[in-house]
């Protein structure tokens, strides 16, 4: 069974996407991070969907049968805050997270209001060591 995923990878300009943010702060934070993961993965970004950029890709296949393909990290730059897409979750991140600064979690997104609340050294080993992560469970 294969998935059904709403978010997808398209062919929109990530540039472009970036240059359309409104919220000035969201917008240079996205730079920011833009090259962050280009340096960290080595992979080009990607459109998923239309407000979300990712880098890398795996393929997921659960007990269930339902199976499918989602990026291995990213982030969007959204009205109230900036998600990162920490792909394995959270629970092998305590210590990084204790010394981040100004930070929310969901369950596989690190919300930001803006990078400089946070310290940009352990946000980069966050996303890295998420990236390996994956990498790890799902070898390309």
């Amino acid at each position: 069974m294969s998935s059904d995923n709403i978010t997808q990878p398209t062919g929109a300009s990530v540039a472009e996407f970036l240059e359309s943010v409104d919220h000035p702060v969201r917008r240079a934070d996205a730079a920011v991070l833009l090259e962050m993961m280009r340096r960290i993965t080595g992979e080009k970004p990607v459109m998923w969907g239309d407000s979300i950029v990712g880098f890398g890709q795996y393929h997921y296949r659960y007990a269930s049968g339902r199976e499918g393909d989602f990026m291995r990290t990213g982030f969007s730059p959204r009205k109230a805050n900036t998600a990162i897409y920490i792909m394995p979750g959270f629970d092998d991140f305590t210590d990084e997270l204790a010394r981040l600064g100004a930070h929310k979690t969901g369950r596989s997104c690190l919300y930001i209001t803006q990078l400089k609340r946070v310290d940009m050294d352990v946000l980069d080993a966050i996303i890295a060591k998420g990236w390996r992560m994956m990498g790890d469970r799902y070898p390309v």
